[in-house]
């Protein structure tokens, strides 16, 4: 049976008008637009009636922790599609540092299973450059792609010999596949926990230096223009990896790179004094500059796309404070919001280009058959509440992490549906739809 949306919101790019349009679906593809005022004929037709919402393709998140396997108290893979549904998420892409990591077939085929029978959204996993993500020994990228690994990375870890990394670098190049990486030198981190800063001095913490990220791109950077691959950068957080993502791709390097909401958001000066781990994570939240030099890349192009590094940890892990407790947040269900509110709300962004660098752009970067609603492509789409001012309330979320720094913002912008390939798997007022 077909589906029409009906009296969804769009908007011009070009001219930034709102129009109302409708669309049938059908067979799991847009079928076709209609405009005006006048209602299509949906005689035998499911009808989801907008009611003025925006329609815009499903998010398509490229960095994302689901847990499973190994940790499966933290998240499973049915959790964190879950949570990635209610967000607003129809793609997202997993990294392999599990239990055991993602570094062969078997592990990689063990996920997609899962994600194909316990998932409601689509699941793209990296695998690992190295084995057990130990910088020793490579794994066998043929094999991994043959899998169906969309990548290979280390995250979580930084490959530390730059040898390991160019051979990484042009296997992954022979077969036509990207190198993610997570750029930390460990000389320059070790038993740090924040950024080095005002928060980190005030406190006396050791910090983690701007540096120790840079230092890993602009060698990545000289790697990759060495191999002739596709390097992609993790979470980019400091002004000195901006300068060097834009002198590499000044030149021609084929260098793109992420940026996450938090980011983009908070600095280490809004860090509670409680010290409270949820405002822990790698990288560390740097200095107001860093924040204004990640934004102004974002704006220009030099950073490609916007993810979530969604990174759920138990509460009990996250009460152990800011020096033991494990790096990471959760992101899925506020990361839109938290962004609509900050800047398409505030005039700074148009919704246009807040939407692209969630959707098309990640797809244009990854290759990937997503992040449009062009006639012919599969149908995922969202509806988001443009008006409707809400406050953060972790109780409230799919995911099993509760671990966010943004309890208790009001924010505009949230998701009421998730269609996923024409069927609608998340709905605000019925919850997950298997």
């Amino acid at each position: 049976m077909a589906t029409w949306i009906i009296n969804a919101k769009t908007i011009n790019p070009q001219s930034g008008d709102v129009e109302i349009k409708h669309v049938r679906i059908d067979k799991g593809l847009i079928a076709e637009w209609q405009e005006g005022t006048t209602l299509p004929n949906t005689e035998g037709a499911e009808v989801i009636d907008a009611q003025g919402k925006l329609i815009s393709p499903g998010l398509i998140d490229m960095h994302v922790h689901l847990r499973e396997p190994g940790f499966e108290y933290k998240e499973t893979i049915a959790s964190g599609t879950e949570s990635a549904a209610k967000g607003g998420f129809t793609v997202i892409a997993p990294m392999p540092n599990t239990r055991p990591v993602m570094d062969t077939p078997e592990t990689i085929r063990l996920v997609l299973d899962k994600a194909a029978t316990e998932g409601v959204v689509r699941v793209l996993p990296y695998a690992a450059i190295t084995k057990n993500e130990l910088g020793r020994d490579l794994t066998d990228f043929a094999a991994l792609k043959d899998a169906g690994a969309i990548g290979f990375t280390d995250d979580g870890v930084g490959v530390q010999n730059a040898q390991m990394m160019k051979n990484a670098m042009a296997l992954a190049k022979s077969l036509d596949m990207p190198i993610i990486a997570h750029c930390e030198d460990d000389s320059l981190v070790e038993g740090a926990s924040v950024s080095e800063g005002a928060f980190a001095r005030k406190h006396g913490l050791k910090g983690i230096p701007n540096e120790s990220e840079a230092i890993h791109v602009g060698r990545d950077i000289l790697l990759s223009e060495a191999t002739g691959v596709h390097y992609h950068i993790c979470h980019v957080s400091t002004e000195q990896s901006v300068r060097l993502i834009r002198l590499g791709k000044s030149v021609g390097v084929k260098v793109t790179a992420e940026v996450c909401p938090h980011h983009l958001i908070l600095s280490d000066e809004h860090i509670p004094d409680s010290m409270d781990a949820n405002w822990k994570m790698n990288p560390p939240l740097r200095t107001p500059k860093d924040v204004e030099a990640c934004i102004q890349a974002l704006e220009d192009g030099t950073i490609d796309i916007i993810v979530t590094d969604h990174a759920p940890h138990s509460e009990e892990e996250k009460a152990r404070g800011m020096e033991r407790a494990p790096f990471g947040i959760v992101g899925f269900e506020t990361a839109f919001p938290l962004l609509y509110t900050k800047f398409v709300r505030t005039g700074r962004w148009s919704l246009d280009f807040l939407l692209r660098r969630m959707t098309s752009d990640p797809a244009r970067v990854f290759s990937l058959p997503y992040g449009t609603m062009d006639v012919g492509a599969p149908a995922d789409l969202i509806l988001i509440d443009l008006d409707n001012e809400r406050e953060v309330d972790p109780a409230t979320f799919l995911t099993k992490g509760r671990n966010t720094p943004f309890t208790g913002w009001k924010l505009f912008g949230w998701p009421t549906l998730t269609m996923v390939n024409g069927k609608v798997v998340w709905t605000e007022e019925n919850g997950i739809n298997r």
